[in-house]
């Protein structure tokens, strides 16, 4: 009995261990035949969305007007695809949200984070800035790039807008521009003699110790202005502008060459506080896309004006003149009056002052071997 006992034992562990074999086998099958096996659920966490700043540009240009306005339309595009969308910037022509002339304070105080204009128009306020967007018979638009961005200028422009909380970047140049429209002809120093002229910067002073009257006012006055005879010439920038503007209906002379902006340098001005608040990269950004804009707007003005400068003599009968040649060295000589003036009531303009004549003296003597000689060959 015991050994049936046994043989039953024996044979019952036998078939229990097979069983677990086969069901082994079975799954070691399973398995080299590819059969997935469930794995564990994880749980998958979303990346968090990237923060958008929004930031306001007041400009001092009408709106999305040629090639000025363009250019603060077309920053905020560039800033906007550079960074993925990270950084809005909703631009407003002058007057929209401040006055154009209010641009500066603005974004001093940090009521915008960013402003576009040209730097003359702060004389008022900051005397020295003038020289970082045109001086009369100063640099052109090749020579203020290299004073600025390679020759100490930056640094300069940056200590001079550092106590009104602002970073200042270049923007846009509109290469040598035009002399000026005139409802009378200009033959000697005497016909500047009570005229009522708009022209800013340091042109203007020079037209003032000419005898004439400097009047500061926004671009989209001076048609109406003009017309009207509230003033008796402008300036503006050239032949392309020009023509949009229609000055051709309200004066019936156009002078050459632009003596008191050879290549105007437009700014971009950053909020000091709003610019230390972005992260690196989107500062890089807006750099980038700031000196994009220099040479865009360069490029759109010197690609242009001479097509413009075709049809008004061509279509409208436009006046061309230059302006005499002693006329031109008395207001040479009335403007090196006023810069040294310049620099003896202002330290800091002495000082920018200072750095531009030695930047211009080696420019000059640079392009006495270079530009010059290549001039005289075209006219050959």
């Amino acid at each position: 009995m015991e050994d049936n006992n046994r043989r039953k034992f024996i044979k019952n562990v036998g078939i229990g261990a097979a069983a677990i074999g086969v069901a082994g086998l079975a799954g070691a099958l399973s398995s080299c035949k590819g059969e997935k096996q469930e794995a564990p659920k994880e749980e998958v966490k979303e990346a968090p969305k990237a923060e958008v700043i929004h930031w306001k540009l007041a400009t001092t240009w009408p709106p999305h007007f040629p090639m000025l306005g363009e250019s603060a339309d077309k920053i905020a595009q560039w800033v906007d695809e550079m960074s993925a969308g990270r950084l809005k910037i909703e631009v407003y022509a002058g007057g929209e949200l401040v006055p154009a002339m209010g641009t500066f304070d603005a974004v001093s105080q940090g009521t915008v984070q960013m402003g576009h204009a040209a730097s003359y128009y702060w004389a008022g306020k900051v005397p020295a800035a003038q020289s970082f967007a045109a001086v009369p018979f100063g640099f052109n638009a090749q020579s203020i790039n290299a004073w600025i961005l390679s020759g100490g200028g930056m640094e300069l422009w940056e200590e001079v807008y550092a106590p009104f909380n602002l970073k200042p970047f270049l923007a846009g140049n509109t290469g040598v521009q035009m002399g000026g429209w005139f409802n009378k002809e200009i033959n000697s120093m005497e016909d500047f003699n009570g005229l009522k002229m708009r022209i800013p910067g340091l042109g203007g002073k020079v037209l003032a110790k000419a005898g004439g009257s400097a009047i500061l006012m926004a671009g989209g006055d001076i048609y109406t202005n003009l017309e009207r005879g509230v003033i008796d010439a402008t300036e503006w920038v050239g032949p392309f502008h020009d023509l949009k503007l229609g000055f051709y209906k309200a004066a019936k002379y156009y002078y050459y060459p632009g003596w008191h902006e050879l290549g105007t340098a437009f700014e971009l001005m950053i909020n000091k506080d709003a610019w230390n608040s972005l992260p690196d990269d989107l500062k890089a950004i807006v750099e980038a896309a700031a000196y994009k804009s220099n040479i865009w707007m360069l490029s759109e003005f010197e690609a242009k004006n001479n097509a413009a400068l075709r049809e008004l003599i061509d279509v409208h009968k436009v006046q061309l003149k230059e302006f005499p040649k002693p006329v031109i060295q008395e207001l040479r000589k009335l403007s090196q009056e006023v810069l040294e003036e310049l620099a003896a009531s202002d330290p800091a303009s002495k000082k920018v002052y200072d750095a531009f004549l030695a930047f211009q003296k080696n420019i000059h003597a640079w392009n006495k071997i270079t530009e010059e000689p290549y001039q005289e060959l075209k006219d050959l």
